[in-house]
This record gives structure tokens, C-alpha cells and sequence, in this order.
């Protein structure tokens, strides 16, 4: 019931609630401009590949040459990395992990581009006709990092870059090399998103904007997951008891809710999140739990796993 109160509490105050016409209006010219395009780089956040990828821009994009790119992969469990490559690979579609801060993996990205461009104006010539400038798109939903990569590409602060969703406001040509151009465009997410897991995960990763769902509900649902799938790294991380959590956990007395929540006061104690008369002061707590996970100090974490 509770995951099912955040999904409506997205429709309810959601950015994307009301601007249908914008988004339509930029697919609509994402559509356009796909008549011009060789290559489409579409770029996914490692930590969850499905959910951040647009299932709209799927059914635009079917037909072109793609090259996927997971960033964001220093995040995102390294084992599972492998098997989305593994994933994408059966599918015939070229994966390539990057991290747009470090610059690592900009480079396979670079060269693969090159592989296309290169294969486009053999095709163009075989036709009797001179190389023409290759255009590639990079496309990807709000806070996946695709202003970073760009960056990176092209040496140079060419698009815009926040930490917020919804940074890149307008399409952008940039010249890469001689006979390589890009094109970015602004993030979008789809107008219809009422899959829970799909939600849970954009508001994990920061993409679903804090402000529109409570904190403390994003960081109960995060801690949950991590309890059940990397439990070690919040041992580690808060320096907890493993017996005292498990106990704690397999406490049948109470309901799995307060059993999380008890869990959550004690990360609570631990980082000194304490107000007058020694109580918890959760929202703090939930603020230090979704920022370790989104900085990667809770370690390399992945929210998905694809179906091999």
C-alpha cells in the first residue's frame, strides 16, 4: 500500500503532471530530427538500465544504428555490469560503460562512433557519392548524465551541466571532429509512469526530483532493498552489529515497517542524528542514506538485474 501511495504521490505532484503538450512537442521534434540522424547514443544510468530507459524513444529510434551507453557505471555493482553488456549483447545492440566524471570509457564511446561514421561514408561512397558529415544523436532521460558525456567528447564545456533533473532545456549541434557532428537534446521522461519499480528506482537515483515525494518514504524503500540485497555495505558503511541487525530483522513481534525503521534509527545514532530529548531525527537520516548512495558511499550498487 505504501509503494502504491508513492506512485500516486508522483502523479500528483510530479514536474512531468501537466506538461504532456511540452514533452509531446519534444518528441515530436526528436522525431524530426531522427530524419537526419546516422547514429543515436542513447545513454542509460548502470545502476538501472531499465528504468531509465525511455520506452517511448524505443519505438522512435527502432530503425537507426544505437550504440547504448550505461554511465555511471563506478556506481553500479560490477558483476552486474557484465551481465547488462552480456544482455545487450544477445540483442545485438553495442553496450559500452562509462563514467562521465572520470572520463573512463569516453574513449570506447568515442571510437565506436568513429566505427559507424566510418561504415556510413563507405556505404555513401560505394553510391557514388563524396563522405558526408556523419550526425549523431545523444538522447536520455533527466539526470543520467548525458550533459557530462557530452562534455567529455567533445573536451569542452559545450552543454550545460546541474545535479539537478532537467538541466539541458534546448537541442544543441556540436562539432566532435571533421566529419562527426552531435546532437543533443533535453532529457525527457514519458508522461505514463506507474510501474512502482520503475518510480522507486528514478526517486532512488534523484531522477524523480526530492522534492516531489517525502524523503523519508524514498529512503525506507532504498534501505529495504539494500537490506535485502547488500546488506554488507550498510554493515560496513554505519558500522552496525550483523547479529544485531538480523535479530533485529527476524524480530517477528513487530511489522517489517518497524522493523526497517528501527534499523533506520539505529544509522540514526550511529551518524549523530539526534534532536532534543534523544530522538531520531529521521529526515536526516534519510538524507544521509540516499546521498551515500548516490555518491557511491555505500559502494557499488546496482538496482537491477537484467533477464539473461
Amino acid at each position: 500500500k505504501r509503494k502504491i501511495m508513492i506512485v500516486k504521490k508522483v502523479f500528483q505532484k510530479s514536474p512531468f503532471r501537466g506538461t504532456h503538450g511540452h514533452m509531446n512537442k519534444t518528441k515530436k521534434q526528436i522525431a524530426e530530427d531522427l530524419k537526419l540522424i546516422d547514429v543515436v547514443v542513447e545513454i542509460l544510468d548502470a545502476r538501472i538500465p531499465k528504468s531509465s530507459q525511455n520506452p517511448e524513444l524505443q519505438e522512435l529510434i527502432k530503425n537507426k544504428n544505437k550504440i547504448i551507453v550505461l554511465n555511471k557505471s563506478d556506481l553500479s555493482d560490477e558483476k552486474t555490469n557484465q551481465k547488462w553488456l552480456q544482455y545487450f549483447k544477445k540483442q545485438n545492440i553495442t553496450a559500452l560503460l562509462s563514467e562521465s566524471n572520470s572520463g573512463k570509457g569516453i574513449n570506447d564511446v568515442i571510437s565506436q562512433i568513429r566505427k559507424i561514421a566510418q561504415e556510413e561514408n563507405e556505404k555513401t561512397l560505394q553510391k557514388g557519392r563524396a563522405g558526408k558529415k556523419v550526425k549523431v544523436m545523444i538522447v536520455g532521460i533527466p539526470n543520467v548524465g548525458k550533459s557530462s558525456l557530452i562534455n567529455r567528447i567533445t573536451k569542452k564545456n559545450s552543454a550545460k551541466v546541474g545535479n539537478k533533473p532537467g538541466i539541458t532545456k534546448q537541442k544543441q549541434w556540436i562539432t566532435i571532429e571533421k566529419n562527426i557532428s552531435l546532437l543533443d537534446t533535453p532529457g525527457i521522461l514519458w508522461p505514463k509512469l506507474n510501474q512502482e519499480e520503475v518510480a522507486l528506482n528514478l526517486a532512488f537515483t534523484g531522477t524523480i526530483k526530492d522534492e516531489i515525494l517525502s524523503k523519508l518514504d524514498i529512503a525506507y524503500y532504498l534501505l529495504k532493498y539494500l537490506l535485502e540485497n547488500y546488506n554488507r555495505n550498510l554493515i560496513n558503511r554505519y558500522s552496525l552489529d550483523q547479529k544485531e541487525i538480523e535479530d533485529i530483522l527476524n524480530n517477528t513481534n513487530n511489522m517489517e515497517n518497524e522493523n526497517i525503521m528501527e534499523i533506520m534509527d539505529l544509522i540514526g545514532k550511529k551518524r549523530g542524528a539526534i534532536v532534543s530529548g534523544g530522538k531520531i531525527d529521521r529526515e536526516k537520516v534519510a538524507n544521509i542514506i540516499l546521498e551515500d548512495f548516490r555518491s557511491g558511499k555505500l559502494g557499488k550498487i546496482s538496482l537491477e538485474e537484467p533477464e539473461l
